[in-house]
């Protein structure tokens, strides 16, 4: 009875490996196919290679739940010997991706459970999914198609159609406020908003000699020459009526109001 349960699990164990063989070379082929043909990979492609993992592990699980298949849970792995040197035997059986067997890679590499932060996490996604009801559920998944079909349609619309949305876009947004134009015309063209009061400083008080003129005093208007010879000229007096004479030639008339308005500017003698 012993003897055929461990045949059986020798075989479930080899059927196992050839499985997890085929699964490494999917895997293998994938990545190099990211890592060095990503310019001529196409979308269909990737989600073929993503079906063939998955059609895969489908397959591993079957065979572990298969009732011929024993329970490998009570199945343990205990590691005989840990040593911090380079062991050339595991290393060739693990590819060189294990060339040490010690201390600090045996709970990664035995784990049966994922890592106490991954499996807490895990829990607070189930709790948060078992509170969310029916209803709320099928509109976040409504609300996920939606945003998934409008991204799609951006990616499949033409370079030409977006750079032209974004275009319309700037072109249409306002560069300015309409309330503060209005009030800087208001300011300039009509004073609208501005202080009337005058900036504090000293008002110049002119000169001693223009204090009348600038108090409201008798200005000098008007200097008007009259009479005849040897007479003043008088301030707002009639003007004389000028004599003709030829052309090119000033009367001497002139000549006399001229000297005369001189000495009434000029009172005092020099």
């Amino acid at each position: 009875m012993q003897q055929r349960e461990e045949k059986q699990l020798e075989a479930s164990v080899d059927s196992l490996v050839s499985r997890v063989a085929h699964v490494k070379n999917a895997l293998h082929s994938f990545i190099y196919k990211l890592e060095n043909e990503y310019e001529r990979l196409t979308w269909p492609s990737v989600l073929d290679n993503f079906a063939l993992l998955s059609g895969q592990l489908n397959t591993i699980n079957k065979l572990l739940k298969n009732e011929k298949t024993p329970s490998f849970r009570s199945q343990v792995i205990i590691p005989l010997l840990l040593s911090p040197d380079r062991d050339e035997d595991l290393a060739k059986l693990t590819e060189q991706r294990v060339p040490v067997f010690s201390h600090e890679i045996v709970p990664d590499y035995l784990r049966t459970k994922p890592d106490p932060d991954v499996e807490e996490q895990e829990k607070q996604l189930s709790a948060e999914a078992a509170r969310i009801g029916p209803e709320v559920a099928q509109k976040q998944i409504q609300t996920l198609n939606k945003l998934c079909s409008n991204l799609l349609e951006k990616l499949n619309n033409p370079r030409d159609d977006r750079d032209a949305e974004s275009t319309a876009i700037r072109q249409n947004k306002p560069s300015f406020n309409p309330a503060d134009t209005n009030a800087l015309v208001g300011a300039v063209a009509f004073g609208k908003g501005l202080s009337k009061c005058r900036p504090p400083g000293p008002v110049s008080s002119g000169h001693p000699g223009q204090g009348s003129m600038m108090s409201g005093g008798p200005t000098l208007q008007q200097v008007t020459i009259g009479g005849g010879s040897g007479q003043q000229a008088g301030l707002g007096g009639p003007v004389a009526p000028q004599q003709q004479g030829p052309p090119g030639k000033i009367p001497s008339s002139i000549k006399t109001n001229i000297k005369s308005a001189s000495g009434a500017l000029h009172p005092y003698p020099r």
